[in-house]
């Protein structure tokens, strides 16, 4: 089987390898094998490789910045993929492309369904829709898109490993406390897409996958503490106060709400999701090796 796996540097993609089949061969691009920013890139890359599945685990992600870079924001989130989808439609192939919570404007107060009405509060909200669309429009047939939050990992930047950082560095910090969502060990979300591909689960649609929670970023923070210093990551504990999201302005609106109801994918492979302490705790325990 003839896999491509775009975002190579990115936390999901760095997951993926980690947990690979020895079965298989995926060729991983980066932005120096092929520039999702540049139009056509990835077309020429699809018709030289000729894979059977694409896993597209890259994204233009910075949230603030696109307010700034709209332009580049739907270029990489949204014509990119559009093109991914145009080579899986016309040779046949599966598209499984990792989408966000940013696709909803968080009024709701239970998890969201992968059929509720969407509304993205900023530029990569918008962006990553448009990629939705575009995918589900021209290859509806030959696309599944896994919306994922909160993602963390060993890998890259994140919430738990600024956090880690933060709290060795100052003597107090506030986190905001009136967001709400549930936090995504990208191992986890890794060995969820390679079931799908080696059990031939694959089922064109849109699903959620993520950790089992309904937290706030505050109660992430503390137990990022308590379970950082029970992995020797952190040798004392700091206040960390709970703060309002106005008191942390940021240039893009978050959703205030992005619980994601995950059991439509649960269903399909025939699996749980994993608690979110659990999959925490798992994590730092691999990141102090």
């Amino acid at each position: 089987m003839s896999i491509l796996v775009f975002g190579s540097s990115g936390q999901v993609a760095q997951s993926l390898l980690d947990t690979q089949p020895t079965d298989l061969n995926p060729l991983y691009a980066d932005r120096a094998t092929c520039d999702l920013a540049e139009p056509g890139q990835v077309a020429d890359l699809l018709a030289r490789e000729k894979p059977q599945v694409i896993i597209n685990a890259a994204a233009y992600t910075q949230v603030d910045k696109a307010e700034e870079e709209p332009e580049l924001a739907h270029r990489v989130n949204c014509d990119a993929v559009a093109e991914m989808a145009r080579y899986a439609s016309e040779e046949d192939a599966q598209l499984i492309h990792i989408s966000t919570d940013f696709v909803f404007d968080g009024r709701k107060t239970a998890p969201y369904q992968p059929g509720d009405p969407t509304g993205p509060l900023g530029e990569y909200g918008d962006s990553k829709l448009a990629g939705e669309q575009a995918a589900l429009q021209s290859a509806p047939e030959s696309t599944m898109i896994i919306r994922t939050a909160w993602v963390y990992s060993e890998h890259g930047s994140n919430f738990v490993k600024t956090m880690l950082r933060l709290m060795a560095e100052r003597d107090e910090l506030g986190v905001v406390n009136d967001q709400r969502g549930a936090p995504t060990y990208a191992r986890g979300l890794a060995e969820v897409i390679w079931q799908i591909i080696t059990d031939s689960l694959f089922q064109p649609g849109i699903y959620h996958w993520t950790d089992q929670a309904e937290i706030s970023w505050h109660e992430f923070a503390l137990a990022i503490q308590e379970e950082g210093g029970r992995a020797g990551l952190l040798d004392r504990s700091i206040p960390v106060n709970p703060i309002p999201t106005e008191a942390y302005p940021t240039p893009a609106a978050r959703p205030a709400y992005s619980v994601l109801d995950t059991s439509k994918l649960a269903n399909l492979l025939g699996i749980e999701p994993v608690p979110w302490r659990d999959n925490l705790r798992l994590m730092l325990s691999r990141f102090a090796k």
